[in-house]
């Protein structure tokens, strides 16, 4: 696995009623988080890869649905990839100077926990393709909905 990355499992707590899911505690993190986003993702989406140079981390957790990660440390070329969601309930810790990003494999609820407010005036979004040849293998689709920033990031390389 590649350095830095950790895959927290999470325990679900099911009865009549639903059930209830830690999903964060600072204490298994390396560094603080300071902002929550939340998405909806259609089937067929690739959100990234985006990394953050000024290091922001993220904590991936998909709420519902399933979620296919993929992670690339640019300098080794190494990889990483797990499907989240539904059938495996677990959170993934990203170091943020690794590309990373994911699929939606279902319709899908995802929040990532990150390290850093984010900046508009300052954004530190920087981009790697979804089909970088080092991880595009990695994808359940060859033909993705990308943002127009995801896919001016492919257009450009």
């Amino acid at each position: 696995m590649i350095d830095g990355i950790q895959v927290i499992p999470l325990r679900r707590f099911e009865d009549e009623r639903g059930w209830f899911m830690e999903v964060r505690r600072e204490s298994w993190l390396p560094k603080r988080t300071a902002q929550t986003n939340l998405s909806f993702s259609r089937r067929g989406v690739i959100r990234g890869l985006h990394y953050h140079e000024r290091g922001q981390d993220d904590l991936f957790v998909c709420l519902e649905g399933t979620a296919r990660v993929v992670v690339l440390d640019r300098e080794s070329g190494e990889t990483f990839c797990a499907d989240i969601g539904d059938r495996n309930p677990v959170a993934v810790y990203i170091p943020g100077h690794l590309a990373h990003g994911f699929e939606a494999l279902t319709d899908l609820v995802f929040c990532y926990h990150v390290t850093a407010e984010y900046d508009p005036a300052d954004p530190d979004e920087h981009g790697v393709p979804w089909d970088d040849p080092r991880i595009k293998h990695l994808w359940s689709t060859s033909s993705p909905t990308l943002s127009e920033r995801d896919a001016s990031v492919a257009a450009s390389s």
